[in-house]
């Protein structure tokens, strides 16, 4: 580790490890602003970093006066779409001030993009009024992959332009393609903040707005300011590979970092496929749990109405015990939403064996509600419980602090995608996410639903590819167990894993149109594709292989029905090409082991 203090010649100019990635610091004309690029080519241009606190913009009026230097340069073990996050940056703090006020600005560039953030130092009764951060994207109608804000984060996304985006707020993160990068907005370390929304200004920026604190918040501690982040990436398996969200984000205590009842996972779940659980058929989703060889069953919302819930809730986890089945329980945040009743509950739930808690429904996230996220994954941990917060707003890396919280929804899923309350996702929403809000951390879609009616145009092999491509270190899914063991794709969707040692977008991919992910698992590879409302033929290349002769199961769409395959076994090599043909919101999936020699 190397820091040193600088003598400030304006503007400060940070570079990536690898000398390709720029950002660049400015107080000229007393405006703080950042500037982004690769290669040499623009990413952002001059884009604000402001906060108002006590009538006072501290983005402008600004003067740099000293620049603090330092280097980051880690590797930690990764629960998502590889094994290892690698954290590698040049970084440089800012001495400021403005009006009087004296603070600071943080720098972190890496090769995978830039982050900045603004510090306050406390003061008895503080008011933040407003953010002032933004981003300048280096084009002037960039296509965009985008969602409308709504404060559980459950729209569709959908690709635009700038230009078109109209005058309504717009949630993060979002993609842009600029100067031939892809580039993805979105914060860090929402801690003690609240979360942001973005607007289009008259003037282009895409400017952040405390959407759940219109009117600010008072505090008598420092202000650390979420990070602004802009991911950038030659290539979309380099942008779904990023890790920069969580490697803002402090590291966990020792303790959480080499816990071993932190354990991701495949889990059955019912809400979706019959609604509220049913207290006298517990044992039963707890067997068809174990056939499967999920590693959990989750309890949804509806068993505090049982006749006698918690003997019948401490029946059904002793029996899950027996089969090796570990049991989550949803809860309302109502119920864990002060330290007392939330610490009380979560110890109930941990001496009678529960291993994870599924928390519904938070308010929208403002500052408050921020801290409500960190104290309660702090409280679950100290009961070794896991969680997947839902109804949530996005992930800002967190779960890096709190490895205990496997995944979050704050996506539009399949619980969207059902006809019992006559809703059904757009043709294109699949295969945009790997690359929009995937890119964040894990979220809960609640994949793969293979009863006819629930398809909805989707066709079998488009629900199982979904297994495959949304992220989950819990992975929830959506469907019966029934109609699982029944399908003729049962062996490979009993063999996809909940997390990934390796993630590869291959060639053809584009969002909006077609999805297609090569994972490794150990020295299996799956791959998967998602298509869009166009039917498909396309020719794959298998290059990411090894050398030598691998096995390949495959299931393509059958072209006269949406719940069936076409059901292929054949040798393979990386020399060899595929082909994919796909129905109209169709798919592919594919399991590839190396054969024995």
């Amino acid at each position: 580790m190397f820091a040193g203090f600088a003598v400030q010649a304006q503007p400060v100019r940070v570079l990536s490890p690898d000398g390709k990635v720029t950002a660049v610091i400015s107080d000229e004309g007393g405006v703080l602003a950042y500037r982004v690029s690769m290669d040499g080519k623009s990413i952002l241009d001059p884009s604000p970093l402001g906060m108002n606190t006590n009538g006072i913009d501290l983005g402008a009026g600004v003067s740099i006066n000293k620049t603090h230097r330092g280097k980051v340069a880690e590797r930690y073990p990764f629960h998502g779409g590889k094994a290892w996050a690698d954290n590698h940056a040049n970084t440089a703090k800012l001495f400021l001030s403005s009006n009087g006020v004296a603070f600071e600005a943080d720098v972190h560039v890496a090769n995978d993009g830039v982050a900045v953030r603004l510090r306050v130092p406390a003061l008895a009764g503080r008011k933040v009024e407003a953010d002032g951060s933004g981003w300048n994207l280096a084009e002037p109608d960039p296509k965009i992959w985008a969602t409308e804000f709504g404060p559980e984060y459950e729209n569709t996304y959908a690709e635009t332009t700038l230009t078109k985006l109209s005058d309504k707020a717009y949630g993060l993160p979002l993609t842009a393609k600029v100067s031939g990068f892809w580039v993805n907005l979105s914060e860090a370390a929402v801690v003690d903040y609240g979360d942001s929304s973005v607007h289009l200004t008259k003037e282009g920026t895409l400017a952040t707005r405390l959407y759940a604190d219109p009117n600010g918040w008072s505090t008598d501690q420092a202000v650390i300011q979420p990070w602004r982040v802009t991911i950038i990436a030659r290539d979309l398996t380099g942008l779904v590979n990023s890790t920069l969200v969580q490697n803002l984000n402090p590291p966990p205590s020792a303790e959480l970092a080499e816990a071993k009842w932190i354990r991701p996972g495949r889990s059955s779940w019912q809400w979706l496929a019959i609604g509220d659980p049913l207290e006298n058929d517990q044992h039963q989703w707890v067997d068809w749990t174990h056939q499967l060889g999920f590693d959990y069953y989750l309890i949804d919302d509806g068993w505090a109405k049982w006749t006698t819930p918690w003997p019948s809730l401490v029946d059904t986890v002793q029996y899950a015990r027996q089969q090796g089945v570990g049991i989550w329980v949803w809860v309302h945040s109502q119920d864990v939403s002060t330290p007392a009743i939330r610490k009380a509950l979560f110890k109930r739930f941990a001496d009678i064996g529960v291993a994870g808690v599924k928390v519904d429904f938070p308010a929208p996230t403002n500052r408050e509600w921020s801290n409500w996220y960190a104290d309660t994954a702090r409280d679950a941990a100290a009961e070794h419980l896991m969680v997947n917060f839902h109804g949530a707003s996005k992930p800002t890396g967190t779960e890096r602090t709190w490895p205990n919280v496997l995944t979050r929804e704050g996506v539009r899923g399949h619980e969207w995608h059902i006809t019992r309350y006559q809703r059904k996702l757009t043709a294109d929403h699949d295969t945009i996410l790997p690359f929009t809000r995937y890119v964040a951390g894990p979220g809960d879609y609640t994949p793969t639903v293979f009863e006819t009616k629930e398809l909805q145009g989707n066709s079998w092999a488009h629900e199982l590819a979904q297994m495959v491509m949304f992220t989950s270190p819990y992975l929830s899914m959506g469907g019966h167990p029934q109609t699982y063991l029944s399908n003729p794709g049962l062996d490979l969707l009993k063999a996809v894993p909940a997390t990934w040692d390796e993630t590869i977008v291959l060639p053809g991919s584009e969002p909006g149109k077609v999805a297609i992910m090569a994972r490794r698992s150990g020295s299996n590879w799956f791959i998967a594709a998602i298509n869009n409302g166009e039917a498909r033929d396309m020719e794959l290349s298998l290059g990411f292989l090894k050398k030598g002769t691998w096995h390949m199961v495959e299931l393509d769409d059958d072209p006269d029905k949406p719940d069936a395959y076409k059901r292929l076994e054949r040798p393979v090599a990386s020399d060899q090409l595929i082909r994919l043909t796909m129905r109209s919101r169709g798919g592919f999936i594919a399991r590839v082991r190396k054969e024995a020699k």
